[in-house]
């Protein structure tokens, strides 16, 4: 068992988002929900990337918002793009500079293994005047913006 686990607020949809992150991630797992005293799901357990995790159905009071993200390395375009478009599908919404929001609002960064290096090169500044017109990450145009 890790020592610290993210634990996420649902309203009411904690199974179907457990089973989603599962899904999109290779070696995904769901593990046994817990359900409350009126036999509904209240809790589950899952597992996306050797993370463990737990979503809760605590109810409409709090919602996701940007103050809380997960970061997703990848280590080149065609995981930028399979997460991109798992992440978005369904609902969620395009942000900028490679940030996204999944259909229950939770707030992904997909990020390309190499931005950091681009980031310490003598170019640093056109690649990050390039990033900041993207929305998913081209790695092809930040290694151009960083020659």
């Amino acid at each position: 068992m890790q020592k610290v686990t993210p634990f996420l607020w649902f309203d009411g949809k904690a199974d179907e988002a457990a089973k989603f992150y599962a899904s999109v991630f290779k070696e995904g797992k769901v593990g046994k929900p817990v359900t409350g005293p009126d036999g509904k799901v209240l809790v589950v357990p899952f597992e996306i990337a050797g993370q463990e995790f737990t979503a809760l159905n605590g109810g409409p009071q709090f919602k996701f918002n940007e103050s809380v993200s997960f970061v997703v390395h990848c280590k080149d375009q065609g995981e930028v793009d399979y997460y991109w478009d798992k992440l978005t599908s369904g609902g969620g919404k395009e942000s900028m500079c490679g940030w996204l929001k999944d259909k229950y609002g939770l707030s992904w960064q997909v990020v390309p293994d190499v931005l950091p290096q681009l980031m310490r090169g003598p170019k640093a500044g056109k690649v990050m005047e390039a990033f900041m017109q993207m929305k998913k990450f081209d790695i092809a145009a930040l290694e151009r913006a960083a020659a």
